[in-house]
């Protein structure tokens, strides 16, 4: 059972919903829960997995992608950190256009500018691919903040199952796309149509979102402005928190990003590579499900933290030394390995000792924290161009991660920002 004092986005709902709202059509409010209906929870479900394909589906076919473009490294970087630096200024946006639009019309204009993303940036060059990917990641990034707001909100009674069925359609849309679009591109003859295929299941997820997202006819009891309180920025503790948020999402994006290419170079065929990226993603499945009521039972996460620190750093070093000689290993390793992501989430309420902190700190970490991480794809890219391989970007990854730890053992320590 979720409780609104202690949870991040039940948090952030309150203060994205203000009492006194206008009324939208039909006399309703759009600052008003949307009701709970099935139909909604299929569209919860279609919208999140969308919330990946676009990222893994283009990482799992990059080395084609860029052959066929004829583009630099340099390019090919950029590309990788476009998702993680729109995720990162959504933490800004996102709860404006909540307020401003209402919760159904933000999530489904959000759904139309990803597909319109996915289809503009496979019908012309290098510029338009990276100007479509920016379009399409906007959409990602709004849907990323708003959607779990959804969940919390309008399935109060079943914010648990409605959250395991969105963190398992957010997973799975992940892997499929890392595993079928090789498979569409040999099937379809074109990278092109392999990734703006992905335009069909965003636009699915759309019209069932149009047809679900509705909103009540009265204003919750809660629905109020979350009192302002003191700035987080002065509290140590709440930059490790955001540091250590910022440095999984790196590890997390650089995989999503790098991790076929990284199989390809190193002799394991293309398919195979994006089917071991899918893995990887998958299993965030389970980590997530295991992960964080292991974390809320325990006074200290310290132990959780470099359990799973311990993990990404054995694969990401599996991959600098010997990445042909076990990669299904290296996959799970570092795929396990990023149960930092909710246990990360975790962290933020756990920190906090009430309602209005947990919102601000949430804000904080993830609008800064991915903003930190979008350094990481960009980063790896370059380094690999310049030394000719990859042995040196996945060594830094290797002492980023050694920091990642650290951090994450002073943030698991019980005590509040």
């Amino acid at each position: 059972m979720v409780h609104t004092a202690t949870d991040p986005g039940a948090n952030a709902t309150i203060a994205a919903h203000p009492a006194g709202s206008a009324a939208g059509p039909g006399g309703r409010s759009r600052q008003v829960a949307l009701v709970g209906s099935t139909l909604l929870a299929i569209g919860v479900a279609l919208a999140a997995a969308n919330l990946r394909p676009a990222v893994t589906g283009l990482a799992s076919i990059l080395g084609d992608v860029r052959a066929s473009l004829g583009v630099s490294t340099t390019w090919t970087s950029a590309l990788t950190a476009v998702p993680t630096l729109c995720f990162g200024f959504a933490a800004f946006l996102a709860p404006w256009l909540g307020r401003r639009l209402g919760m159904a019309r933000a999530v489904g204009g959000s759904l139309a500018v990803l597909t319109l993303g996915l289809v503009l940036r496979v019908v012309d060059g290098p510029a338009v691919v990276l100007g479509g990917t920016f379009v399409a990641c906007a959409g990602i990034a709004v849907c990323n903040v708003l959607i779990p707001v959804v969940v919390k909100e309008s399935f109060p009674d079943r914010v648990g199952l409605v959250t395991g069925v969105y963190t398992a359609a957010l997973a799975a849309g992940a892997a499929v796309g890392a595993a079928l679009t090789p498979v569409l591109e040999s099937v379809l003859g074109s990278w092109r149509l392999a990734v703006g295929a992905w335009a069909c299941l965003s636009l699915a997820a759309l019209l069932v979102w149009l047809a679900g997202a509705r909103h009540g006819a009265e204003v919750r009891a809660t629905a109020r402005r979350a009192p302002a309180g003191r700035s987080l920025l002065r509290s140590p503790l709440a930059w490790v928190i955001t540091v250590f948020f910022g440095l999984q999402s790196l590890l997390a994006y650089t995989v999503m990003g790098w991790l076929p290419q990284i199989l390809v170079d190193a002799g394991v065929d293309r398919t195979t590579a994006g089917l071991l990226l899918a893995v990887t993603m998958v299993l965030g499945v389970p980590v997530s499900l295991v992960v964080p009521p292991l974390a809320a039972r325990r006074s200290s996460q310290s132990g959780l933290v470099v359990l799973l620190g311990a993990l990404s750093v054995l694969g990401v070093l599996g991959l600098a030394l010997a990445p042909a000689a076990a990669p299904g290993a290296w996959a799970v390793l570092i795929g396990v390995g990023m149960g930092m992501f909710p246990l990360a989430l975790v962290l933020i309420s756990l920190r906090t000792s009430s309602g209005a902190d947990t919102a601000r700190l949430s804000a904080m970490a993830q609008s800064i924290g991915y903003l930190i991480s979008a350094a990481g794809p960009f980063a790896f890219g370059v380094l690999r161009g310049a030394t000719g391989g990859w042995a040196v970007s996945m060594l830094v990854l290797v002492g980023l991660l050694v920091l990642l730890t650290a951090l994450g053992w002073v943030a698991g320590r019980p005590r509040t920002v």
